[in-house]
């Protein structure tokens, strides 16, 4: 990892990758296929892309059960408790319908509804992800959604990991199929001989399931456009150099173009993390990437002064940002941009991607400046409700035609207006 001084922060600033012309094209191609020829689309996009060939790709329940029987059943306990911390976390995030009463009987509020039917995908690939399961489904879950599709690419096996199949049987999740990549996507988005239409699709992948997503929103909802992982560690001389190392690694070797970053004031912890990081590399089962990632994004800024390295973590907004100070809870109310805040040095990142309970599908590329983690918000729906009194409107009816006039909305005016006829 390259040492960088302030004078050079501005090459910390977010990474876009928008996709490639020839990728847009592919990827729209690709979705009217499936628009057009539904489950004929996706087989032959399977064949093509995962080089698997099927007649049926939804799993079946013989391959749920091969996945849960062929799993340590204390890893499935692993999972289980894992499932229960992240539904208990979201279940704090449960918004309820609220009315209001004024004086003159008028009625006024807000009506939650959960969305009919959440399409998730599942990335694959380079490794499986269970947990993308637990962070996908569960808020849907706890926001009453009753209607849950999974996608996720097959193996080279045609089978799906059992990591995956576990976590779905452990939700109860019955509706998954095979198929990967920006077929999956518009399977989702419109619906196939076998797979439903959903209302929002959520869930990370590579440049082909973002661009996607981004086709097909407007047609559904979207969680957001997901970039590479990143994780930012905002430290002092009290951190130690070994475990900070190793929570940068720990995005590392994610994907290539996943980005790490130290943001410190001491010189000394700088070069003892550059150390670190090197002789970390050199075991790591995915050094390729990993060292491929370090070298393209990782960065360690060494700041002048503390107030200097908060400004750079909000300018960077990361997805994930560890504070590993002597007194992190200070430090919490300075960070307005972060996905994740992870404080103290015992709270290390993978702790909030597998088990604590917060949702990891966070905001990546510097969008943490305007949103959130997906969250039991993001599978409801409110609607206002409006129950005006006859003395309300008595009393503000003039008031309202006049201002649909200020408008030049004449038929507004006089829908008001009519009502008054009641009182002649």
């Amino acid at each position: 990892m390259k040492i960088i001084s302030a004078e050079e922060r501005p090459s910390l600033r977010r990474r876009v990758d928008a996709g490639t012309e020839e990728q847009r094209k592919a990827v729209q191609m690709i979705i009217q296929d499936v628009k057009q020829n539904g489950d004929e689309a996706v087989l032959r996009y399977t064949e093509k892309f995962d080089g698997v060939s099927f007649s049926s790709y939804k799993v079946t329940e013989e391959e749920f059960d091969e996945a849960y029987d062929s799993m340590d059943g204390g890893l499935v306990q692993i999972l289980e408790e894992a499932a229960a911390n992240i539904r208990a976390f979201h279940e704090k995030q449960v918004s309820q319908s609220w009315f209001d009463t004024s004086e003159d009987g008028t009625i006024l509020g807000q009506k939650i509804t959960p969305i009919d039917a959440a399409g998730v995908y599942v990335p694959g690939g380079t490794a499986a992800y269970p947990s993308s399961v637990f962070m996908n489904v569960i808020p849907a879950q706890v926001a009453g959604v009753q209607q849950i599709v999974m996608v996720t690419p097959p193996g080279e096996d045609g089978k799906v990991p059992e990591g995956v199949l576990v976590s779905a049987r452990i939700l109860g999740v019955k509706d998954v199929y095979k198929v990967g990549g920006a077929q999956a996507i518009a399977a989702l988005a419109y619906g196939t001989e076998s797979v439903p239409a959903v209302d929002k699709i959520t869930g990370p992948g590579n440049i082909y399931v973002a661009l996607a997503k981004r086709e097909v929103f407007g047609d559904v909802d979207i969680d957001m456009i997901a970039g590479p992982s990143e994780i930012a560690v905002l430290a002092d001389e009290t951190a130690k150099a070994n475990e900070v190392a190793a929570d940068l690694l720990s995005q590392a070797e994610h994907d290539a173009r996943s980005s790490s970053v130290l943001v410190t004031n001491s010189r000394t912890l700088a070069e003892e993390v550059q150390r670190e990081v090197e002789r970390q590399l050199s075991d790591l089962p995915r050094q390729k990437i990993a060292r491929q990632s370090v070298e393209d994004y990782g960065v360690i800024l060494v700041c002048d002064t503390w107030e200097e390295a908060i400004e750079a973590i909000n300018e960077i907004a990361p997805e994930h940002l560890e504070v590993i100070t002597e007194e992190p809870f200070q430090q919490l109310a300075k960070i307005r941009h972060a996905g994740a805040i992870f404080l103290g040095p015992y709270s290390s990142e993978p702790v909030g991607d597998y088990f604590a309970g917060p949702n990891h599908v966070l905001p990546t590329n510097g969008t943490a400046r305007f949103s959130s983690p997906l969250n039991v918000d993001d599978f409801v729906k409110k609607s206002s409700v409006i129950s005006y009194s006859e003395k309300a409107l008595q009393q503000h009816a003039d008031k309202i035609a006049k201002f649909a006039r200020l408008e030049g909305l004449e038929a507004h005016a006089r829908a008001v207006e009519t009502r008054k006829e009641r009182w002649k």
